[in-house]
């Protein structure tokens, strides 16, 4: 298979031997458990239980609102305690609607999950209902609803398929564990996926600093000729979607559009194996494992995690060596610092990363000596330096001119930069500024609309007004001619 290149990027120390020698351990079952009804790209899903009420696992508690929405279930057996308001996994803090079930220890399916379906004797959208079912997002942190990309794959006649096993984000080794560990679910997934979308085979791709994940792969998939496991270098951001296509088959996905448009899919290892659950077992999505890793992390490790698991109890079961000095949901070139540890476990959380101090070092920010090496190590191609002096200008349209909209926030421009410019929040936070002044123009356009309804409902009611009264002036004329002609007509 001949393998191309994709401009920029970086190499990052890996940090992947803290946690990927030990096997998947299972985390203990928390007592509480904080189930957001956001945890995927689109609208929030609506609860569908009320407080008092209780449930099983894998049983429904918040439905899907259309096609750009997940389903979310519970993720043990229990008691919904409370609805409402609790922190967000997001640097803001903000909080999000979320359901709060206690658990009764005894962490019982509910009766759906007992059958088994051979997912080849079904059809492509009877697989696209099931993965809708389960609640299946992305699964590499995009949170994308995986059934709306299995039906565009079908609708828009895709070509190829790509799984990717990159994990080129440093400390993360989540997927690594589960190739090595359930490579056999994993190609199965694939398989269905493939059948799904109505393909010839796919590709999985694979870092070459997973020697055991990729060997394991390889032997599960050597049964299935249409299964391709790929060996990619390790090369931060190899596991971006655009790079991923880009490396694989030399086709660059054009700004603002797509992959599924011209013909490419990208899934994720872990949403591969959430598929073979839900397809053949009818098991929604409702635990994933996750990295626990960083300096103040005494036990690093890979745990089976139930979502809605505070960030605090995965530390309880870990350890920690010291106070972290910053938190991470994900890794840390593109993950969501955390403000604190009262913050749940989503389907999109790859990693909790307990940065120490010593880790972090000393930074300090200082002038741009435009050196030039952001430009060289950025994936797409951009002049960071120049998109920041116009971001920094507050001059958002001119940073849109140097393809803002194109930037990946993938981090790559900090991290070589000599100088520690925070490059990636800039951007991030121009990326914000462009998205509240469309909220704006969009809600200045709708009002004026209404303005512009009310003014003429206005002059159409006041020439229906006028309209009706020269009619009544031409019906009383009339009247009154009639009434004249008839007193003639007596006379």
């Amino acid at each position: 298979m001949k393998l191309f290149r994709f401009r920029g990027g970086v190499h990052p120390h890996g940090h992947k031997l803290l946690s990927n020698q030990q096997e998947i351990d299972v985390l203990p079952l928390p007592r509480r458990l904080y189930v957001p009804v956001q945890q995927h790209i689109g609208v929030p899903a609506q609860p569908v239980v009320v407080p008092g009420q209780k449930v099983l696992k894998g049983e429904l508690i918040a439905a899907a609102q259309g096609t750009l929405s997940a389903a979310v279930h519970a993720p043990t057996s229990g008691t919904v305690v409370e609805i409402g308001p609790f922190t967000a996994p997001h640097p803001s803090g903000l909080p999000v609607t979320t359901i709060i079930i206690d658990s009764d220890g005894e962490d019982r399916w509910c009766d759906e999950q007992a059958h088994n379906t051979d997912p080849f004797s079904l059809t492509p959208q009877e697989i696209s209902d099931r993965v809708a079912a389960a609640g299946i997002v992305g699964m590499g942190g995009a949170t994308f609803p995986s059934a709306l990309k299995l039906h565009l794959g079908h609708k828009q006649r895709v070509h190829t398929l790509i799984i990717n096993g990159g994990e080129c984000e440093p400390y993360l080794t989540c997927d690594d564990r589960l190739m090595r560990e359930s490579a056999d679910t994993v190609i199965d997934g694939v398989r269905i996926m493939v059948h799904a979308i109505g393909l010839e085979g796919a590709s999985i791709a694979i870092e070459d600093n997973k020697p055991q994940a990729y060997a394991a792969m390889r032997s599960a998939a050597e049964p299935y000729p249409e299964i391709r496991v790929v060996r990619v270098p390790s090369l931060y951001p190899m596991g971006s979607e655009k790079q991923m296509i880009q490396f694989l088959t030399g086709i660059e996905v054009p700004a603002g559009t797509r992959s599924a448009e011209i013909g490419l899919l990208v899934h994720n290892v872990a949403t591969a194996h959430a598929i073979h659950e839900a397809v053949r077992f009818a098991r929604p999505l409702v635990s994933r494992v996750v990295t626990v890793s960083g300096g103040a992390v005494r036990n690093k490790r890979n745990l089976q995690v139930p979502i809605g698991t505070l960030v605090q109890e995965l530390f309880d079961y870990c350890g920690l060596v010291e106070n972290p000095a910053r938190l991470i949901m994900g890794g840390p070139m593109m993950g969501q610092v955390i403000p604190h540890t009262r913050v749940p476990v989503v389907k999109g959380t790859s990693g909790i990363i307990a940065l120490s101090q010593r880790e972090l070092g000393e930074m300090q920010t200082m002038p741009c000596i435009r050196c030039g090496r952001c430009v060289g190590a950025c994936p797409v191609g951009l002049m960071p330096l120049e998109l920041m002096a116009r971001v920094r200008a507050a001059d958002f349209d001119g940073a849109i001119d140097y393809g803002l909209h194109d930037c990946i926030s993938c981090g790559s421009c900090a991290y070589v930069c000599p100088s520690h410019l925070p490059l990636t929040q800039f951007f991030n936070f121009a990326k914000g500024e462009l998205v509240t002044r469309d909220v704006e123009k969009r809600k200045n356009d709708y009002t004026r609309k209404l303005a512009a309804d009310r003014q003429a409902r206005l002059q159409r009611e006041a020439e229906e007004k006028k309209r009706a009264a020269a009619e009544r002036k031409a019906a009383r004329a009339a009247a009154k001619a009639a009434k004249a002609t008839e007193q003639e007509t007596q006379a």
